[in-house]
């Protein structure tokens, strides 16, 4: 499995459009074969950053995804809409890969 983290910078005036498209993407990375961890939204802190996490099978069905997203209507329509209302100043996207399952000391050869 492969995990993308999208670390947004965003215009603080804007959260509100900024969660809507995000909602919108839950969908979208789901409905095209990924599984979608959420967006974290500015709280407390700095305004003007927010996360997104997704993860796929492996980088071949992530890539895969990303050939499917540029074509598909829906995907099309939200990044216009990201476009037109300019509330993503920024982002960076890195790939890791998760460890979920807990092990003892003993299984993970500490002790």
């Amino acid at each position: 499995m492969i995990t993308c983290t999208l670390r947004y910078e965003i215009d603080p005036d804007q959260v509100a459009a900024f969660e809507a498209y995000g909602r919108v993407w839950i969908g979208l990375v789901n409905r095209m074969g990924g599984m979608h961890h959420g967006y974290f939204l500015p709280a407390e802190g700095a305004s003007d950053v927010a996360w997104a996490m997704f993860s796929f099978p492996s980088l071949a069905a992530y890539e895969d995804y990303r050939t499917r997203m540029a074509a598909d209507p829906e995907c099309q329509v939200a990044y216009a809409y990201a476009v037109k209302h300019r509330f993503i100043r920024r982002y960076d996207r890195t790939f890791t890969r998760p460890v979920l399952d807990g092990a003892t000391l003993t299984e993970a050869g500490i002790a």
